[in-house]
């Protein structure tokens, strides 16, 4: 009898220990506009559409079509295309990835701006931007540009992280919590980093393009760290970090280091990042949680290589009034991240991340569809939530043997 009674004191111990890891505390991982994995399927879908160009709407040609597609081709053939795309894959989040609009050719920049997302926000989508090269080209500044996107119906984009001195506009993450009414809704089991790679180096001494600064490396850095730290140690615990994506407009200079060997996809113009290595593309290995990095700018190269661990990845253009290739689609590259499911149906931390592209073709041609990072057999945690639940059923089991022989 004294045993029975020891058992059940260890139940209900047990039965606390397991509401308490259930429970999580402090880090609400869905705030982030309130983004979270899907019950049905356990995915989350990023749409990334980089380089629209957009200007005036219809009084904007088109460039680099073919003869057949010239006439009447404009800014609303971007338009149409984007409200194609989203209605076929139905993304969680669409990111815009730099020279949304192209400022030079806008009579306003800010109209401009509106009519080019405009789509997302008419279907009621969350989105996020990061601004390229072209966006403050026209009556709006670098800082002008992003204060009008952070202003925007539907947007999670954000200026730039409060109390920080960072350089640039635009730089944030974005926290993607589990499947509701699971244990992990309130912990954030995949990470969204957005930075601002600038458009032109302001130090005479160094030409091209602009490139990820030492402040924006060090707000990285440090919030890399309290994401990590806030997953494996907040109950629930888990075993790794969450891992994480990265959008910015400019690749790194580690983007060339892939050839038709090593790398899914084409490279038909040449690697236009900045002419100095900042090192950011090192910071990102060093953090450890990005799996891939995604860029536009280069508007005719679409691939994903792989580099120690992360995938760099375009997009491939988007606008029909950016350059291109005549007979080379218009295109925009898709990232499914998928949850573990345990034996009992739990929805667990993300099992792999796949991508593919969508062609603005007759049949919206789905291409190159490929796996980007899988966790792998060895990725099934047993956090302190399962183990607690094995305890419990042991004890079930053995005070139902104790109440049979009371």
């Amino acid at each position: 009898m004294a045993a029975c009674h020891g058992l059940l004191l260890l139940l209900v111990v047990a039965a606390a220990a397991v509401a308490y890891a259930g429970k999580g505390k402090g880090h609400d991982g869905g705030a982030s506009g309130g983004l979270r994995f899907r019950r049905e399927g356990g995915t989350f879908k990023v749409l990334q559409v980089a380089d629209m160009h957009y200007a005036d709407g219809r009084s904007t040609p088109c460039k680099d079509v073919l003869p057949a597609q010239d006439r009447g081709c404009s800014d609303l053939n971007t338009t149409a295309f984007l409200y194609r795309v989203l209605r076929a894959e139905d993304p969680d989040l669409v990111v815009f990835t730099g020279d949304n609009i192209y400022g030079a050719e806008s009579t306003d920049a800010a109209r401009s701006m509106d009519a080019a997302i405009v789509p997302a926000i008419a279907m009621r989508l969350p989105w996020a931007a990061v601004i390229g090269n072209h966006d403050q080209e026209g009556t709006l500044s670098r800082e002008g540009v992003m204060r009008h996107l952070v202003g925007m119906k539907n947007t999670l984009s954000r200026f730039n992280p409060e109390g920080v001195e960072i350089d640039g506009y635009g730089n944030y993450n974005l926290e993607v919590g589990g499947v509701e009414g699971t244990l992990l809704a309130n912990k954030s089991v995949l990470n969204l980093y957005f930075l601002d790679s600038g458009d032109y180096s302001t130090v005479p001494s160094i030409p091209g393009y602009g490139w990820i600064k030492a402040s924006q490396q060090a707000w990285f850095k440090k919030t890399s760290a309290i994401l990590q730290k806030n997953y494996t140690n907040e109950h629930p615990k888990q075993k790794d970090p969450a891992p994480a994506l990265a959008y910015f407009h400019i690749p790194l200079p580690e983007f060339g280091s892939f050839t038709a060997s090593n790398m899914t996809g084409v490279r038909q113009e040449g690697i236009s990042s900045a002419s100095i290595n900042s090192g950011f593309y090192t910071t990102m290995v060093e953090t450890g949680d990005v799996k891939a990095a995604f860029v536009g700018h280069d508007h005719v190269n679409d691939f994903c290589g792989k580099l120690t661990g992360i995938q760099l990845c375009y997009a491939g253009g988007f606008g029909y009034h950016a350059y291109g290739k005549a007979g080379w689609s218009r295109r925009a590259r898709v990232v499914s991240v998928q949850l573990e499911k345990m034996e009992g149906g739990e929805w667990q931390g993300v099992k792999s991340i796949k991508t593919w592209k969508r062609l603005d073709d007759q049949h919206l041609t789905t291409i190159e569809s490929e796996v980007l990072w899988n966790r792998g057999s060895n990725g099934k945690e047993l956090d302190l939530f399962m183990f607690m639940m094995l305890i419990l059923a042991y004890l079930n089991i053995h005070l139902s043997n104790c109440i049979g022989t009371v």
